[in-house]
This record gives structure tokens, C-alpha cells and sequence, in this order.
């Protein structure tokens, strides 16, 4: 007899598999380019902290990190703070299942899994209101440029000792910025976890939606996305734990989510 809660996934992932292509995934892309300009992603917070994102990859980020359980996840961009606060609350959430399931005591100040994050400039009013956080005592903050050396060296020194990496890159957005921090952290990111290049989009919007930005078609996350696999494929490298390096685009959560910002974004390490 089948599984039903198998046999019901499995429902799921080929309903996803054939949105592309149809009415609804035009009219999500449709929906993409209309809600840009407006600042469509900037009306949403979690647990208090705005988080500039759009609902769906929060729901995507949010599968991700339960499934992968990380005990360290690294963040490039900050912001408000929303994203730092949502990752550490599902890997206190994590702690605090584990803890029901052994039977255990929970300290939760004792717990080890942490959240990494990384600004160029973290505004004071945002730093206090991320300290002052219930979950802050999960959260290292680190204010300087992603992809300076001495940044880069300091992140690579905390990861050491965590088994289950993931990654979550979302500053600036040239394509010559993100793929320095492709560079730099996608080789911390665990067998099976995932690097997660958030704003991909930019490369299927119209030219010229960004004026007042560094970055657009043709420079931007996707492009760099692609450049550092193509580098992967040609020149081969070596992860962190020592392990040859690679990446394959996980599209199955972009059919699923077809709303999102991420688009050939999430980066499943094989």
C-alpha cells in the first residue's frame, strides 16, 4: 500500500514541475516586474524585523533550513535584521524539537547553533534593534565588506568546527560583487545544503528598472551565478571539508515558489 504522506509530496512536486510555462507562471512574472518598483517586498517582517523579502522565499528559506538542520548559517547583507532573525528562530525552533524528541533539557543560551551576518554598514538603530532581540544571543554580526580579506579570513575562522553550513548571499548585487562572495563562501556550504543567491530576478526584469543602482541585465546575481558554475565546471575546486566543490540550481523551488527573487538562486552543493 502506498504511503499517503509520500505518495501526497510526491503530488506536490509534480503539480510544481509543470508550472513552468503556463498561465499562472506568466502571470507570476508578470506579477514580479509589477511589484518591483513599488517595493512590493519591503511591507513584510519576521518576528518584529522588517525583512525586505518576498513572502515565498521566506516560506522557501524556511523548508530549507528545516530540512537541512545547519548549525551555522552565514549571511551576507543585513538590512533591518528580518532574515538574521528568521534563521536564527528556526534553528532555535530545531533545538527546541530535538530537545522534545531526546527528551533533553533545553538551554537555550547554551545551544550552539548560530547565524552569521555581514554588512558593509550596519545602521546603529538597526544594530540595536537586532541586539536588543530575544534571539540575539544566536546572532554574530559583523560590519565591514563581504568580500575584504581580512572579512572573509574572520568568517571562514568561525566556521570552523560546524558540520552543517548553509549559505545566504544578499548585498550588493553587481555582478562582480556576488561572485567575490561566491568565491569566498560558497565553499563553506555543506554536502547537500544549499548557497542561496538571492535577487537573480534582476536578469529577467526589463533593462533600466534600477537606475539608481550599480547593477541590472546583463550584471547582476544571475549572471555571476552562472559565471562561478561555469568556473566550477572548467577549473574544478575544492570545498572547505576538502571535498571536491560543485553546484547544481535546485529549479524545483523556483517552479514551486514561481514567485520569488531568486530564480536559478538556490544552489544545492552536490
Amino acid at each position: 500500500m502506498n504511503d499517503p504522506i509520500q505518495q501526497f509530496s510526491d503530488e506536490c512536486k509534480a503539480r510544481a514541475a509543470d508550472y513552468p510555462g503556463t498561465e499562472l507562471d506568466h502571470v507570476a512574472r508578470e506579477f514580479m516586474r509589477a511589484s518591483t518598483v513599488p517595493k512590493y517586498s519591503y511591507n513584510f517582517s519576521w518576528l518584529s524585523r522588517p525583512i525586505i523579502q518576498y513572502p515565498q522565499d521566506m516560506v522557501a528559506m524556511q523548508e530549507l533550513i528545516w530540512q537541512i538542520k545547519p548549525d551555522l548559517i552565514v549571511e551576507t547583507g543585513i538590512a533591518h535584521g528580518g532574515s538574521l532573525i528568521l534563521s536564527a528562530s528556526m534553528l532555535a525552533l530545531i533545538d527546541y524539537c530535538e530537545a522534545v524528541e531526546t527528551g533533553s533539557t533545553l538551554d537555550p543560551r547554551a545551544c550552539r547553533r548560530r547565524v552569521v551576518g555581514l554588512d558593509i554598514d550596519i545602521r546603529p538603530h538597526n544594530r540595536a534593534a537586532i541586539e536588543a532581540h530575544p534571539l540575539a544571543h544566536r546572532i554574530d554580526l559583523i560590519q565591514g565588506s563581504s568580500v575584504a580579506p581580512e572579512i572573509v579570513a574572520q568568517v571562514h575562522e568561525m566556521a570552523k568546527g560546524y558540520s552543517k553550513v548553509l549559505v545566504c548571499l544578499d548585498s550588493n548585487h553587481t555582478h562582480e560583487h556576488v561572485l567575490a562572495e561566491l568565491e569566498a563562501y560558497a565553499p563553506l556550504t555543506s554536502q547537500g545544503s544549499y548557497c542561496c543567491v538571492f535577487d537573480t530576478m534582476i536578469e529577467d526584469l526589463p533593462d533600466g528598472l534600477y537606475p539608481d543602482r550599480p547593477w541590472g541585465k546583463g550584471d547582476n546575481p544571475k549572471t555571476a551565478v552562472h559565471e562561478y558554475l561555469k568556473r566550477l565546471q572548467s577549473e574544478g575546486r575544492k570545498a572547505t571539508d576538502g571535498a571536491p566543490l560543485g553546484f547544481a540550481i535546485d529549479r524545483s523551488i523556483q517552479d514551486k515558489l514561481l514567485i520569488t527573487v531568486a530564480p536559478d538562486g538556490y544552489l544545492r552543493r552536490i
